[in-house]
Order: C-alpha cells, then structure tokens, then sequence
C-alpha cells in the first residue's frame, strides 16, 4: 500500500504510540522535580485526553457523527471542568508538602 493511500488508522496508531512513548518518558523526567506533581499530572492528563479524543474521533468513528451528538457530549465534559475546577482548592489544601 502506497503512503498516499494509507488508511487513516495507522497514522492513528503512530500517534497513539509516540504519546505512550511520551507520558512513559515524562512521568520518569518529573518523578523527582521540586515543581514535578503539578508538571507531571497537568502533562499527563493533557496527553490522556488527546489520545482520547484520537480514538473517539477515529475508532469510534465520531468524527462523522452530527451536531447533536457533539452537544451531548459537551455536556457532560462541561460538567466534569466545573467539578474539578470546584474541587481543585480543597485538593491543594490537602496536598502533602514535597
């Protein structure tokens, strides 16, 4: 198969594999930094949701899904920022000292 033609899924795979790679290769850089939970957490959870959205928009084939589809998913995603956004201030009252 020529590289003009290559299925989409395997430029997927490519990428789902190099941010494996990444998150493997971050978590060990930031383990023992001063500032690294923050970093290693923020970097991490950046990485899990774009290779979420990678394999939602591709091999669960919502990337030719309509516009109410896309509202309900907002939705819910709307509502887990503001829980985590309120719950962000008790979570660093209780964060251990490094």
């Amino acid at each position: 198969m020529s590289e003009e033609h290559a299925h989409p899924y395997y430029k997927v795979l490519v990428w789902l594999t190099f941010f494996t790679i990444l998150e493997i290769m971050w978590s060990v850089w930031f383990q023992d930094h001063p500032s690294g939970r923050g970093l290693l957490v923020a970097g991490l959870s950046l990485m899990a949701a774009i290779k979420a959205a990678l394999v939602g928009m591709y091999y669960m084939h919502l990337k030719y899904e309509g516009k109410v589809l896309w509202c309900v998913i907002a939705f819910p995603l709307v509502l887990v920022v503001v829980m985590i956004s309120g719950l962000i201030p008790d979570a660093l009252h209780y964060w251990p000292a490094v």
